[in-house]
């Protein structure tokens, strides 16, 4: 079954540029997906529309933009259930834009670096890599937040990061906590001087938009708040 859609598209040509909304009509077939519609109006409609994708497949989230107000992956949302009210496509915001759809990373993951995301061995010999027990608490800690693809979602939902540019952002935090919580790793001291201040941990205000955002089902807000009590106890260690 073929039905058409119309499709809103904030539309501009750089992050100074203004910006207006250009519409698209264009046919939805079954199980097509909201990036199956832009490479349609992109190949049929205009060859100027600019946005980013990569996999397809959900995988690697360079697809992610705002869809009728919410940020998703384009690539596994689909575009059926908004024939009736139409599609608004906007870019993630928190972001420069590029052009169009497509925005400039380059501010997620610099916050990203800042936090030391990499795992540092406490012991960097063959024995110091001891496997962690998947029953183990620190695993069931890890679990629950390791599936991060560092998408960016929660970075342009994230109420925080829109009002203060160098708050570090959900994903950065995220990956602290579990970094932190790996018994193997010897930066967690170093990591929580680090983001021990409103631009990191103490910024968040815990307002869940990130996980309503993020399309792996993580909640950052929980991560956040056991980073914080990670924090409380790393002070209290200098006193007692």
């Amino acid at each position: 079954m073929t039905d058409t859609l119309s499709v809103k598209v904030l539309r501009s040509t750089g992050p100074d540029a203004p910006a207006t909304f250009q519409t698209f009509v264009v046919p939805c077939a079954s199980r097509m997906s909201v990036l199956d519609v832009l490479t349609h109006i992109q190949s049929d409609h205009d060859s100027t529309l600019g946005f980013r994708y990569s996999c397809r497949a959900g995988m690697c989230g360079t697809c992610s933009m705002r869809v009728n107000g919410k940020n998703r992956w384009t690539c596994r949302t689909p575009a059926e259930p908004f024939r009736k009210q139409g599609l608004t496509l906007e870019p993630l915001p928190n972001y420069p834009v590029i052009r169009d759809l497509a925005v400039d990373m380059t501010p997620f993951f610099e916050n990203y670096r800042k936090m030391l995301p990499q795992f540092v061995p406490q012991n960097p010999t063959r024995e110091g890599f001891a496997r962690i027990r998947p029953d183990s608490k620190e695993r069931r800690e890890i679990n629950p937040h390791i599936e991060c693809i560092t998408c960016g979602n929660c970075f342009g939902s994230c109420s925080l990061v829109g009002a203060n540019p160098d708050y570090l952002g959900p994903a950065a935090l995220n990956r602290a906590f579990t970094a932190n919580c790996d018994s193997r790793d010897g930066a967690t001291a170093e990591r929580l001087n680090r983001l021990n201040s409103h631009d990191g941990v103490w910024g968040c205000h815990t307002q869940f938009n990130c996980t309503d955002a993020c399309p792996m089902g993580i909640s950052p807000t929980r991560a956040i708040q056991k980073l914080k009590r990670q924090q409380v106890r790393h002070a209290l260690r200098r006193f007692f």
